[in-house]
């Protein structure tokens, strides 16, 4: 049997995902300050690109003028104008238009935002300082401030802190006893035990039952067992109140007074406002540059201009890619806002009335409204908010499964979890609600759950057992 080889012309089709495609992907899981900055580069690095100038905006808005009309080309110019200008033409001359909110929240007064709090080992350092002239004891002490975590807990040992030096371990040990006596008091402990026995001492309480419960019996109290407690005390419950009460009011973590969580504003994407007795979708641009083509450049591209063959082909490919952008940018407002849209329809409910009434709702039902890709929706509903009547929530929120009821619709899991709550902080304190009982209520309700269900909402809801419930009674 022979074997040749020979040629053959086939048309095949495939999906290919072309730059400018990929671009648009990219585009849509940003959030509104990640579009701003990759714009802003893109100013940068395209020239065709510019902003357009604020005066030119109120003009613009004052008097809207019809774009110019393009001016046709010479034959024989293989850079085809036209072409672009039919696809592009919105584009060329005022590009893309935000179109921002009404009703916009002020930005916080620029004083609020350059003050910087100091740190702990500031606070420290300062103390250190103003304690001690001895240089071998400031040293050990910078080493131990070093070591201490955000919530002033001393994460390295007294070996490993001699080591560093080497400085011999009675001097550490006399350096980290100094340090202990610093504000805020309970600072530098090496666990939660230390911690509170130095707050304890401070308080002139040394020796005292609550001492004694927190260096002998410290594993019990955390674990509410109150009984065993008071028999291993010898004390009556009434008598340990008042002990374990002060202990109750003591400091776990000292050192978070003077490292607070830097609180993370949110932006919201997407304004939901009420127009009549409609929910309407209003697209948050504020920030984001208004692009368009850059018109000296584009005097580069006229054919009887003094220009080189090679600076044209740059400034064409320049050219493409602006417009490109500018086209990717708005496809991405525009894909936004249905997927806001169609959030908006299918939880109106919600808006009207509250948590309570959160529809069950999946990537998939937005996707067959607004017909496109579940894969698209995932991309737009990542680092969005929305700004609605009940708060300001993720997109991926209004995201959840359902729960059949008896009576046909089905229920969103975070509504349950909601009714969990409640039956909860409607309970007898002194006979906690078990799980069981809590599936007999829902099911009288018209909600068929497992008990193993409802242990899990229970945890993730942070709700101890009803056992632990009863004990902090």
């Amino acid at each position: 049997m022979a074997i040749s080889q020979k040629l053959h012309t086939k048309l095949v089709q495939k999906l290919i995902l072309t730059p400018s495609l990929q671009q648009a992907i990219k585009l849509l899981p940003m959030s509104t300050l990640e579009l701003s900055e990759l714009l802003n580069q893109e100013m940068v690095e395209n020239p065709m690109l510019e902003e357009v100038p604020s005066d030119d905006l109120q003009q613009a808005e004052a008097t809207p003028e019809k774009p110019e009309e393009p001016k046709p080309t010479e034959k024989g110019d293989t850079w085809d104008d036209q072409d672009y200008e039919y696809f592009f033409g919105d584009y060329l001359d005022e590009g893309y238009k935000p179109r921002t909110p009404t009703e916009v929240k002020e930005l916080p007064p620029i004083e609020n935002t350059l003050s910087t709090s100091g740190s702990l080992s500031d606070h420290l350092l300062w103390q250190l300082s103003m304690q001690t002239d001895d240089s071998l004891i400031r040293q050990i002490g910078e080493g131990i401030i070093g070591n201490l975590d955000d919530d002033g807990t001393l994460v390295a040992t007294v070996d490993e802190i001699a080591s560093m030096g080497p400085w011999p371990t009675e001097e550490v040990e006399r350096a980290l006893t100094l340090i202990q006596t610093f504000d805020p008091v309970g600072v530098a402990a090496r666990d939660l035990q230390e911690c509170l026995t130095l707050q304890i001492r401070h308080l002139g309480l040394a020796g005292s039952p609550a001492e004694r419960i927190v260096t002998e019996h410290l594993r019990l109290l955390q674990n509410h067992q109150i009984p065993e407690l008071s028999r291993r005390m010898g004390m009556s419950i009434e008598e340990l109140k008042e002990h374990i009460e002060l202990i109750r009011h003591l400091d776990p973590k000292p050192g978070s007074r003077h490292n607070p969580s830097t609180s993370q504003y949110v932006i919201p994407d997407v304004y939901v406002m009420k127009v009549e007795d409609e929910y309407v979708a209003v697209l948050n641009e504020e920030g984001l540059p208004q692009l368009r083509i850059s018109p000296v450049y584009r005097r580069l591209l006229d054919k009887n201009g003094e220009n080189s063959d090679e600076t044209r082909a740059y400034v064409k490919d320049k050219f493409r890619s602006a417009l490109w952008l500018i086209k990717s940018v708005e496809q991405r407002q525009k894909t936004i806002h249905k997927v806001a849209t169609s959030i908006i329809h299918f939880q109106r409910d919600f808006l009207d009335h509250g948590i309570e009434y959160l529809r069950p709702l999946v990537l998939r039902d937005v996707a067959n409204d607004i017909g496109m890709h579940e894969s698209t929706v995932s991309r737009v509903v990542t680092n969005k908010y929305m700004h609605t009547p009940q708060g300001v929530f993720e997109l991926k929120y209004f995201f959840h499964s359902g729960i059949s009821s008896s009576y046909g619709e089905a229920v969103s899991s975070v509504t349950i979890k909601q009714r969990i709550r409640k039956i909860i902080e409607q309970e007898d304190a002194r006979r906690p609600l078990s799980d069981s009982k809590i599936v007999n209520i829902l099911q009288r309700e018209g909600l068929e759950l497992a008990r193993r269900t409802i242990a899990k909402y229970r945890e993730e809801l942070k709700i101890p057992t009803s056992n632990q419930r009863k004990i902090l009674y």
